[in-house]
């Protein structure tokens, strides 16, 4: 599960206890002067690239409205998966891709590859890049899944479908195959760059933990046993590691919330940290240790180093900005700017190119767009 677009609004009027895992793409016209990249009070919601992100250049914004989310890289480098709700036809998330236009005139065409149904998230390219890996609830239903209501509830929280179920679908959206099939949450898969192996989030031994299958579903093996959420999981470049956000309560209070929320289908990820492990989830250690939300861990080119999200500078909850740091927790670095929301980063497969998620350059809206910027060590 990640965070919507709407999320994302409640998490800045919600108080410093509440997480924001809100994201959606929306893109914004590049700026090639630097003069014009300069930031002010006035014009901060304008920018593509603030002071002091000297990691990214030449950036690109290739989305242009509505809640985009969660954009991928495909094997190849050259195409994106993600996730739109735009509010007018499409009400919750479906999944989409697209050519990377790497020129600077170059326009970011996509299509839709869901059914169009239900809700989905977290989409993959599978090796070849001719096959998209997904999850959707479009099984159980045409419409929208309900949300919570927070307000009733008393906390922030998300929902946990138990509707989702794990497909692959071709490049013209036809469903190739189910890899799940139960009553419970699956979802939150992504791809080793081995090729060989997914990684996935689900409850089927009642609590949200890391599983791991093959390609065709097969061989499913449980990596993760401590309570609390376990998702957002990724493999390190050469595949021998895994990165991934995780809720521990530790108190008699806080474990029995934990429960009887996720029995209710809901969780209410208030504190996150960033953990790392073997890819079989051996040798598991924790690698930040601050407040709030640390969570969307990916690893850097080199699987040296991880590229996260957190809001721990910020009592209020927000914003999100993006940072560097080392396996063992130590040499953390500030890499975005913006003090709105950056978050969902992924370096390309050759290590050029980061895309990520953005409030910037929205015009002073709620739209979270997607940007790409070539990477500067």
């Amino acid at each position: 599960m990640r965070l919507t677009l709407a999320d994302h609004r409640i998490m800045k009027s919600i108080n410093i206890l509440s997480l924001v895992i809100t994201v959606s793409l929306f893109s914004c016209t590049s700026t090639t002067k630097k003069e014009e990249q300069k930031a002010t009070s006035n014009d901060s919601a304008k920018l593509i690239l603030f002071p002091g992100e000297k990691h990214l250049t030449n950036v690109k914004q290739l989305t242009f409205g509505g809640d985009n989310a969660e954009a991928y890289w495909s094997f190849d480098g050259k195409k994106l998966s993600f996730q739109l709700t735009d509010h007018k036809q499409l009400m919750c998330d479906q999944i989409f891709f697209g050519e990377v236009p790497f020129d600077s005139a170059g326009i970011f065409n996509y299509k839709m590859v869901s059914t169009g149904k239900g809700r989905t998230t977290c989409a993959f390219f599978l090796p070849g890049d001719s096959l998209i890996l997904y999850a959707s609830t479009h099984a159980k239903q045409d419409t929208c899944p309900p949300v919570p209501d927070r307000k009733k509830i008393g906390k922030y929280v998300w929902p946990v479908y138990h509707t989702y179920e794990i497909y692959i679908a071709d490049l013209n959206g036809n469903i190739n195959k189910q890899l799940t099939n139960n009553k419970y949450y699956d979802a939150e898969a992504t791809v080793s760059p081995k090729g060989d192996k997914i990684i996935f989030t689900s409850t089927r031994d009642g609590d949200l933990d890391l599983y791991t299958m093959n390609l065709d579903g097969s061989n499913v093996k449980r990596i993760t046993h401590e309570l609390g959420y376990d998702g957002g999981a990724w493999f390190s470049p050469d595949g021998s590691k895994i990165v991934w956000r995780a809720s521990r309560p530790d108190v008699i209070e806080d474990k029995n919330t934990y429960r009887r929320l996720l029995k209710d289908g809901i969780v209410a990820p208030t504190h996150m940290e960033v953990y790392v492990a073997n890819a079989d989830g051996s040798n598991v250690h924790q690698v930040t240790d601050m407040k709030g939300a640390n969570w969307a861990p990916t690893f850097t080119p080199d699987g040296n180093k991880i590229l996260f999200a957190s809001n721990y500078e910020y009592e209020r909850g927000f914003p999100f900005n993006l940072y560097l740091i080392n396996l063992d927790g130590t040499g953390l670095e500030k890499v975005t700017q913006s003090k709105m929301f950056d978050a969902f980063p992924m370096f390309s497969p050759d290590g050029k190119y980061l895309v990520w998620c953005s409030n910037r350059n929205n015009g002073g809206t709620h739209d979270t767009n997607i940007f790409v910027a070539e990477w500067v060590k």
